[in-house]
């Protein structure tokens, strides 16, 4: 399944940008919606199922724990702040009958002053083990994104993520990686996907800028081949972003200083072509 991220269509997620991302997201062929789930509190179910009724999309979500929330830390009133935010982001998804939640469910997403403390690991993974526990209830699968070294502390590496898991000691929980973030801290673009093997379960495809696929230096082929070397039949989203969509707060914290594209629409049908071609490719190598 082919997804694209919602703010390649809209930078917000209220009645107007869901209903537009839906109509983008059908009409560039792909057969999911990702949303960033930023704020599950305020978030409008009521507008999102409107948006999505009558259509064929799967809905996942992504977030990074925002400020005050961070249950990587050993502040007990932002533990319990984040665990809040990440038991609701699964009321929100379970109501909208989505089976995906992704992203840096375990830190905030922010460049750290230094590196994680063994009690901020520690409460991270316990705060998890709950959240993973309650989203088996609602039949909602836990990706925790492997990002780089400026957006988190706790891993940045396949691996890492592995190692912080298997701490966890509840297999449910699986690994998100995005090229995006491999491109800049994994020695290649293969031996991450094979170490997942079945502990994959979310995928971001992003390019070396973020701007067109295929215009950058990540080597898509090597990493489509590994995909297709594990069998891997998870979401395979596409994620980019330009101040033409997202607003300027998101814009700065994502540090989006120039923008590569100012099409959404045209952006989606060549990433979504892009995606299908490489899978395609790979399919064949059965006849080899």
């Amino acid at each position: 399944m082919i997804g694209c991220h919602g703010l390649v269509w809209s930078g917000s997620f209220g009645r107007e940008g869901m209903a537009l991302a839906v109509e983008r997201t059908q009409e560039a062929g792909f057969d999911i919606l990702e949303i960033p789930l930023l704020d599950p509190f305020g978030f409008d179910v009521a507008a999102a199922k409107e948006a999505l009724r009558g259509s064929n999309l799967q809905l996942t979500a992504s977030m990074g724990l925002p400020e005050g929330a961070d249950i990587s830390t050993a502040d007990p009133d932002q533990v319990r702040a984040g665990e809040a935010v990440l038991l609701r982001a699964l009321e929100v998804l379970h109501e909208l009958e989505s089976q995906h939640f992704c992203g840096v469910l375990h830190a905030m997403l922010k460049k750290y002053p230094g590196p994680a403390s063994a009690e901020g690991r520690r409460t991270s993974q316990e705060v998890l083990r709950r959240v993973a526990a309650r989203a088996r209830e609602l039949g909602i699968t836990l990706s925790l994104e492997v990002v780089n070294r400026y957006e988190a502390n706790l891993f940045n590496t396949g691996l890492g993520a592995l190692d912080y898991i298997k701490d966890i000691g509840d297999d449910s929980i699986k690994v998100h990686l995005d090229t995006y973030h491999m491109n800049i801290e994994e020695s290649d673009m293969m031996l991450p996907v094979l170490a997942a093997g079945d502990k994959l379960g979310y995928v971001h495809i992003g390019e070396s800028h973020r701007g067109y696929l295929g215009t950058g230096s990540v080597d898509f082929d090597m990493f489509f081949r590994a995909l297709r070397q594990v069998g891997f039949t998870g979401p395979i989203v596409f994620e980019s972003f330009s101040t033409a969509v997202v607003d300027e707060n998101l814009s700065r914290s994502l540090a989006i200083w120039r923008n590569l594209w100012d099409d959404g629409l045209d952006l989606g049908n060549h990433a979504r072509e892009f995606i299908t071609n490489k899978l395609r490719a790979n399919e064949t190598l059965r006849f080899h």
